[in-house]
């Protein structure tokens, strides 16, 4: 879009807060859009327009007076903007395969690689292709004939608040995640959710159906193969409570066989679980009744909902209870209140056991890196010695370690630093599966004045207790039925991936991983990948990613001559 300044704008994402913006503008709007808000915005405020915008945004604009291109992407990473220079071009896309025809080769960027082996997502920018690159989250770009600079426009500060009662947050809460709602729910078109039957997503859903006067519908899947791979019971349950309408996908092996490249295809590169073949396949289904669906992610990371942090956690407890210093700090949640609901362990005592093998009670950064770290388990099918030097802690470290986070806050250091790396890591899956239907998803947990409220919750309301999301339960119970709130064995839309892998899609498999050039990688050895099939824990993602990683190469450095075609 161009405006009366010769000024262009090109746009990808919503902007919730439009109307009240164009009041506060005062600007004669040509159109009803929220691209042409970004426009005077500009005009008004500037590069600091970004500061105004509530919502999900990636966005380049072209300022003809200055000759500069000014871009920017919403604080949590909702929409992609991807971006490379060559021959002192500047390119960006809302899709890296966008910008492979303008490589010289399509490579593998090593340190990159090496993220994604212990993390299975890359940090700071980085892209498993080289010479690409990802704008960060709550960053801006200036582009000009000198070059590209970035900065940090929005961050959150984690600062607990000790004065204010439980009863104060948990009204705070509810208040502002309703206010957040109301901004999502802002359409011209009829609104859905997915539903997978956990608290985040049942709290949007049931909360929705309220304020939509029961104009809603809800979506989710299930795998017959078993009660360990289905929640739809509990999807159910919030369904019949708030009395919409749930629409269920049962999804097979045949489904991942005719579908999974497709997936690989969209996301870009490969990622974090095989959960993104499911919301894939649930997003299929909700684009045949909507085109706005809302989401619940942000719940975990926000609030604490990850079951590795009551297992860190309950380490540093005994720890402090051992030298005595238990009760030094503000930030405490004491190992006596923790052991009531440590019954949430029960399905992670494999985890647990490996966790505390070594290393045990020693600093929290290295023993939340050694939780999260892949790699070891990977070792035997990576040539290590075709790597860089880099080194993932390195980066690790310096977010973890970050000024905007109390220092003796352990659940804030864990939750920021999936806040900062995991969730943009989800939220590609999130945007890629329902954009790839031709439907817009939308995160109500994932507000400004949300999150900052969230950030000075102290931990002993967060995860009183040992409860995981205690304060989010708590202040949601009204509208949740009771049997989502209390569950101990959410999964997170479990995928029988590596079920399959042992029968029903072995063969399958096995064609993608020895085929010639997947013998021939630089980094994988996947003939020892194969090996290894048989071994894979009913949950595990290792063999995950190796097989999304070959998949990957497969659909995108096989067919390098394809995209190079694309300008010739």
């Amino acid at each position: 879009m161009r405006d009366e300044y010769g000024n262009w704008v090109c746009f990808n994402g919503e902007i919730y807060n439009y109307l009240e913006l164009k009041k506060e503008i005062g600007h004669k709007c040509k159109t009803t859009s929220d691209t042409e808000i970004i426009l005077h915005a500009y005009q008004k405020w500037g590069e600091k327009c970004v500061n105004h915008f509530s919502g999900m945004f990636a966005f380049a604009l072209w300022d003809e007076k200055r000759q500069t291109l000014f871009c920017a992407r919403d604080p949590f990473g909702i929409k992609p903007f991807y971006y490379c220079i060559k021959n002192e071009v500047f390119y960006f896309a809302s899709e890296a395969k966008a910008l492979l025809p303008f490589l010289e080769d399509i490579q593998i960027d090593k340190r990159a690689f090496s993220d994604y082996l212990v993390f299975q997502f890359c940090l700071e920018g980085k892209t498993l292709f080289k010479d690409i690159f990802e704008l960060k989250p709550g960053f801006a770009a200036r582009v000009t004939e000198l070059g590209m600079e970035e900065n940090r426009y929005w961050q959150v500060y984690y600062a607990p608040d000790f004065y204010h009662t439980e009863k104060y947050f948990f009204e705070e809460l509810e208040e502002r995640f309703i206010s957040s709602l109301k901004y999502h729910i802002r359409s011209d078109v009829a609104i859905g959710g997915y539903v997978s039957g956990g608290v985040d997503s049942s709290i949007v859903s049931a909360i929705a159906t309220e304020m939509l006067g029961g104009d809603f519908e809800g979506f989710t899947g299930k795998f017959s193969i078993g009660e360990e791979y289905d929640e739809s019971k509990y999807a159910q349950a919030v369904a019949d409570k708030k009395g919409f309408l749930l629409y269920q996908i049962d999804i097979d092996h045949q489904d991942f066989i005719d579908n999974i490249e497709k997936v690989i295809y969209h996301l870009d590169t490969p990622v974090a679980g095989p959960g993104s073949f499911s919301q894939y396949m649930v997003s299929g289904l909700a684009s045949k009744h909507r085109k706005v669906v809302l989401g619940g992610q942000g719940g975990d990371e926000i609030f604490g909902g990850y079951t590795r942090y009551l297992v860190a956690y309950f380490e540093q407890c005994i720890k402090g209870a051992i030298d005595g210093t238990m009760n030094s700090g503000k930030f405490v949640v004491t190992y006596q209140s923790i052991i009531p609901n440590l019954s949430s362990l029960q399905n992670y005592k494999p985890m647990i056991k490996e966790f505390w093998k070594e290393g045990l009670f020693d600093p929290s950064l290295t023993r939340y890196y050694k939780l999260i770290n892949r790699a070891p388990k990977m070792e035997e099918c990576i040539y290590r010695d075709r790597l860089e030097g880099y080194n993932p802690y390195d980066s690790y470290e310096r977010i973890f370690i970050a000024e905007n986070v109390e220092k003796d806050s352990y659940l804030d250091r864990m939750t920021h630093f999936d806040f900062k790396t995991l969730l943009p890591a989800l939220l590609q899956v999130e945007d890629r599966m329902s954009m790839a239907h031709g439907i817009e998803s939308r995160v109500p947990f994932l507000d400004k004045e949300l999150v900052k409220f969230a950030a000075t919750i102290p931990a002993n309301i967060k995860m009183k207790d040992g409860n995981l999301k205690y304060i989010l339960r708590e202040s949601m119970s009204k509208y949740v039925p009771e049997e989502i709130l209390n569950r101990k064995d959410k999964m997170g839309f479990p995928t029988p991936f590596a079920k399959w892998a042992k029968k029903e899609t072995r063969e399958f498999i096995l064609d993608i991983l020895s085929s010639q050039k997947a013998k021939q990688r630089d980094f994988i050895n996947n003939e020892m990948v194969i090996r290894k099939i048989d071994s894979e824990g009913s949950f595990a993602r290792n063999l995950w990613g190796f097989f999304c990683l070959e998949l990957w190469q497969t659909i995108f450095h096989d067919q390098a001559y394809k995209y190079r075609k694309m300008i010739e």
